[in-house]
Order: structure tokens, then C-alpha cells, then sequence
């Protein structure tokens, strides 16, 4: 990743860079600038262009620009919503966008499947607020204007710690799927995870990235299919398979429900009865008989799937799911490779425990002999630093992406993957990090 300019930082004389490209790229922000406050073009639609090229300026930090009046006005629809992407301010403002966009196909179950925890939605919003336990330690007099912000996660350098959560569906908020938001993060060098179920296949994502993704796997109930899926992603070149171990139990998605009963369309098209027709759109079942199936997640799990598991994966094996240090030590015995502290984004069970509030244990447990991701309830830079700090090797989003994704398609995603960046690698100056080995617990306190 570039190394962008600190906040306060001069252009310097273009006399004195004769020979290089910085008197173009000076000459070049100053234009944009003064195209953004010419009245000649203000428009919405031109403003959020000039403030999209002003933030993606080499040397420009996105979040360190303190010329707002000369900047665009990031303005908003007549309703208080964002209609560009360039105008968002951060990730929040792209839920009301998708919402929008949602409801205006006349599909409230959809926009409840993907904003619905269960029960009361206690623990989908622990995840979240859970991060305002924690504090930041902040250091001065520290020279940040080089920061490196990639991290290697078994042998592969990612531009950022940040990675993208399956989420099962994405067909549902743009018609390409896996493939459209697969075109965001490869553009930005982060990794994501496939979800079984997302419409796109695992061969088309890759190729979308550029690099192989990692592929979420639902067993289900029948072991040749278990295998299938394995041998499909494998075959695409897919480095690591990530099993989901928090749907066990079933769970009572109550928002889901209640958006159902305002959806007036005709959804047995798509959602009829039966584990082969569910399945019969999803591309990564393609050419795989199902007939035998009669459950997705492959709820009579027990360690000794894991440990048959491991013996057909060529390549890493993660659980997603572990919540407790006892589970993660478990998985360390059964020659796992990685752990994914997860609650499916609190859609899992209503514990009430966020996870970030089980991560140090986690952490703690493994003792550095294998990586530990995290998901669940990250909104801000500030939440991927503190997880970061806590023993995180990388940390994933879910429902920010998923926002982009549905109000504006990949320009959305990659939006919302350009915020969190500029927001982490600022946070990480403000700690004196300069690179993410130096993201230790020192620089986070508890206030429990």
C-alpha cells in the first residue's frame, strides 16, 4: 500500500522535484479542488466523482483532509440519503442506502435476512457496541508518515488485515454476486471468504480477485457431498476451507420472520420446499447429487467430523465459530489450522457474548501456534486496531460490505473497504504502529 501524506503535510516546492511526478500530482489535486468549488459544476453527481478522484490522489489521506470547505459537500438525496458512493462519510451511511435500494424491489424479507440476528438481536448488537469497552493508548512525537498496513496469513501478504466474511445469498442485493464484490477486493489486495451458498461460484470468484479465495464450507448431512464441495474449491485453487460450527443448534431469526410477513411477492421460485431445490441455485452445488441431503449445516457434528475433515483437506483448515478458549484448545488437538472467533454475526445464538469479548481467551489459548481471525460487529478502523491489539491476525466485516454491495454495487464495496482503510491506517499513526507487528496490547486498555 501507498504510503499516504499525514495530516498537516506541505506539497512541497515543485522547483525542488524536478524529474518526478509530483509537481503533475500537486498540480492535479489543486485542479480537482478547484473544479469541486466551482459553481460550474455543482452537482451531486460531479461533486462525488471530484471527491471520489480527490480521495483516491496519491499521497491524499482520505481521512486527514481538513479542507472541507473547498471539498465537495458529500451531499445528500432530498430523504437524507447518500446516492453516491464518494459521498458516504463512513460505513454507517450506507445502510439507509441499502435499505433503500432493497425496498424498492419490493423485497422486505431480503433486507430482513440480511439485518436480522436472533431472538431479540441482543448478541448482533453486543458485537458491535461491545468495541466501546475498549480504549486506544495514543503516542506522540512518532515519525507515521510511512505506514504499512499488509499482513502475511499463512504465507499470503494481504494489503490489509481486513477481509471479507461469507455471506450466504449476495444474489439477493446484486446479480453477480460473489463476483462483483470478489472485483472490489481484489482491486484492494484483501482476501475473502466464499460463503457455500453465495450464488457465485468459487471458480468465478477467484477469477474475479485475481488470487484464490478461501471457501466457507457447510458439510451438510451426506459425506460425499461434504467431499464435493472440498474437491470443487480445491480444484479452484482455494488455499484454505473455513467450516462453520455455530449452526448446531438452529436458530430463531425473528426479523427475518417479521419482514416475511410484509414481502407480497410470490417466493417459491426461488425458496421452494426441499433441500435440492434450495440448493439447485447455488452454483457451487452444480453437478453435485443432493438427493440424499436433508440439512445444510450438518448439525451431528462432532470433533470426530472435524478430525474426518481434516483428512481429505489438502490445504488449511479453519473452524468458524469457536467462542470459548476450551473449544479452541480442542481444535488445536484436532490439527486444525486457524480458528474463526465468530457468532455468524450474532445470528447464531442470542449468548449475548460479543466477540470481541471472547478474543483474548481465544487468544490466550492457542498461545501463537495458529492464526486467530475475528468477526462480528466491526464498523470502524478503530474496532479492527482494537481487535488487532487483542491478538487478531486479521479481522472480517459482513454487513458494511454487504450495504455497499446492495446500494451501489462493487463501486460500493469498494467504498466501504477505501473508509475502513483510511480509518485504520490513521488510527494506526495516532498509536505510533507502523506496521502491524507492532499493533501489541499495549495499546488497548479494558474498561471492565
Amino acid at each position: 500500500m501507498e504510503p499516504e501524506r499525514t495530516a498537516g503535510t506541505h506539497d512541497p516546492d515543485p522547483s525542488q522535484a524536478a524529474g518526478s511526478a509530483e509537481p503533475r500530482m500537486i498540480a492535479r489535486r489543486r485542479l480537482l479542488k478547484f473544479l469541486a468549488a466551482s459553481p460550474l459544476v455543482a452537482t451531486p453527481t460531479v461533486a462525488s466523482a471530484i471527491a471520489s478522484l480527490l480521495a483516491s490522489a496519491p499521497g491524499q489521506a482520505l481521512a486527514q483532509n481538513y479542507d472541507v470547505l473547498r471539498a465537495s459537500r458529500r451531499a445528500l438525496g432530498p430523504d437524507g440519503i447518500i446516492t453516491a458512493p464518494g459521498d458516504a462519510l463512513n460505513v454507517f451511511e450506507f445502510e439507509p442506502a441499502a435499505k433503500k435500494a432493497v425496498l424498492s424491489q419490493d423485497a422486505p424479507a431480503h433486507w430482513g435476512y440480511l439485518e436480522s440476528g436472533v431472538d431479540g438481536d441482543v448478541t448482533r448488537d453486543a458485537n458491535h457496541t461491545a468495541y466501546q469497552r475498549y480504549s486506544l493508548r495514543v503516542k506522540r512525537l512518532i515519525d507515521a508518515r510511512k505506514v504499512d498496513s499488509s499482513v502475511k496469513v499463512f504465507g499470503e501478504t494481504w494489503g490489509s488485515p481486513i477481509f471479507i466474511c461469507p455471506v450466504s445469498s449476495l444474489g439477493a442485493y446484486e446479480p453477480e454476486a460473489g463476483v462483483a464484490v470478489a472485483r472490489a477486493v481484489g482491486k484492494r489486495k484483501h482476501q475473502m471468504i466464499l460463503s457455500t451458498v453465495d450464488n457465485a461460484s468459487i471458480a468465478d470468484v477467484n477469477k474475479a480477485l485475481g488470487s484464490p479465495a478461501w471457501f466457507q464450507l457447510y458439510p451438510t448431512d451426506d459425506w460425499a457431498v461434504t467431499q464435493a464441495l472440498v474437491n470443487c474449491a480445491e480444484a479452484a485453487g482455494s488455499p484454505a476451507i473455513v467450516l462453520t460450527v455455530d449452526r448446531q443448534g438452529g436458530r430463531n431469526t425473528e426479523d427475518l420472520f417479521r419482514a416475511r410477513r410484509l414481502d407480497q411477492r410470490d417466493c417459491t421460485a426461488c425458496h421452494t420446499p426441499g433441500f435440492a431445490n434450495d440448493v439447485s441455485r447455488k452454483a457451487n452445488f452444480f453437478d453435485i447429487d443432493v438427493s440424499k441431503v436433508t440439512n445444510l449445516y450438518g448439525t451431528g457434528m462432532t470433533w470426530e467430523s472435524v478430525d474426518r475433515l481434516r483428512g481429505i483437506v489438502k490445504g488449511k483448515l479453519l473452524l468458524k465459530g469457536i467462542m470459548t478458549g476450551d473449544d479452541a484448545k480442542q481444535a488445536l488437538s484436532h490439527g486444525v489450522d486457524g480458528i474463526l472467533v465468530s457468532n455468524h454475526g450474532g445470528r447464531a445464538e442470542e449468548s449475548g457474548q460479543a466477540t470481541i469479548g471472547v478474543l483474548a481467551e481465544v487468544v490466550d489459548a492457542v498461545d501463537g501456534r495458529i492464526p486467530v481471525l475475528v468477526d462480528g460487529g466491526v464498523r470502524r478502523g478503530t474496532d479492527v486496531l482494537k481487535a488487532l491489539a487483542l491478538g487478531a491476525t486479521a479481522v472480517g466485516i459482513g454487513r458494511p460490505y454487504v450495504w455497499g454491495l446492495a446500494s451501489f454495487g462493487e463501486a460500493g464495496v469498494d467504498r466501504v473497504l477505501e473508509i475502513l482503510g483510511a480509518e485504520f491506517v490513521t488510527i494506526m499513526r495516532q498509536v505510533g504502529a507502523l506496521n502491524i507487528k507492532e499493533i501489541t496490547r499495549g495499546n488497548v486498555t479494558s474498561a471492565l
